[in-house]
């Protein structure tokens, strides 16, 4: 019951951090955004270390950092179309490149591919929070952005108990043994159904719209879910880090939403609904 109490303390402290911050728009995002990118991405470097995996430390921070920054709205272009974001990933790169090198160690290429995979999958997907909360402006920007909030929400939940009351057949055996098929369904129908009553609710998207939507969140949910599970289980570890009582670490809270938000973002850029 004490374990039970942290969890569901730290979950009501952490929503409401979220929202107020969210909220306040992106001078509050951007501080909490990378006070939340270099911690994942210590998280991650940790698990890379207790396996004897090396990465550039400093520059994945430093670059981290610089991702998140680019992500802001507004900033003038470098070129038509393009984005500071890809300045930065390609720069990281040849960084990278050049300093191994200049100062080989042992295992050069494996430190370049874990250095390169940490930007990717903490900083630059965390990016996509700050382009989302303001899309299409920052109005409806604010509603869009709960999207993906409340859709994950609602997979988590569908997923927890069609899983435990209906779940027979495994997803992923090998990655995450507790998933199941009936799980993932459940969690699809609570991620619909949410959706659907919210988008209705204030007069946006038709019946289709609102499946569809469901259908990609739902499935990029899970699929962050399972990801940072094989990425746990190809580093032993059971959880990222400590930094949430009774949660594990920030990644292990993140991995849904890493998927969602960049999925949401995509797809009303790409104009599908």
């Amino acid at each position: 019951m004490e374990s039970l109490s942290v969890r569901v303390l730290t979950s009501v402290v952490s929503f409401t951090l979220v929202v107020l911050v969210v909220l306040f728009g992106w001078p509050a995002m951007l501080p909490a955004l990378l006070l939340v990118s270099f911690l994942a991405l210590r998280e991650y470097v940790r698990m890379l270390d207790r396996r004897d995996l090396d990465v550039r430390h400093i520059s994945v921070y430093l670059f981290g950092s610089g991702l998140i920054l680019a992500s802001l709205p507004g900033l003038p272009a470098p070129w038509q179309g393009g984005s500071w974001r890809e300045v930065i990933l390609g720069f990281s790169l040849f960084y990278f490149l050049v300093i191994e090198v200049v100062k080989p160690g042992e295992r050069p290429l494996e430190r370049i591919v874990y250095s390169l995979f940490g930007l990717l999958y903490i900083p630059w997907l965390l990016g996509y929070f700050l382009l989302l909360r303001y899309t299409p402006n920052a109005s409806d920007g604010l509603l869009y952005f709960g999207l993906p909030l409340l859709a994950t929400f609602a997979t988590d939940i569908g997923g927890f108990f069609a899983g435990n009351f209906f779940g027979h057949r495994k997803l992923a055996p090998e990655v995450s043994p507790g998933k199941t098929v009936e799980g993932a369904v459940g969690g699809l129908i609570a991620s619909f159904l949410l959706v659907l009553v919210v988008t209705r609710a204030v007069g946006i998207w038709s019946l289709f719209d609102a499946f569809l939507y469901s259908a990609l969140v739902a499935s990029a949910s899970q699929l962050g879910d399972l990801s940072e599970s094989l990425l746990k289980r190809s580093l032993g570890a059971k959880d990222s880090g400590t930094s949430l009582p009774g949660h594990g670490g920030l990644l292990d809270r993140l991995d849904s939403l890493l998927f969602a938000v960049p999925i949401t973002y995509l797809f009303l850029q790409l104009g599908v609904f």
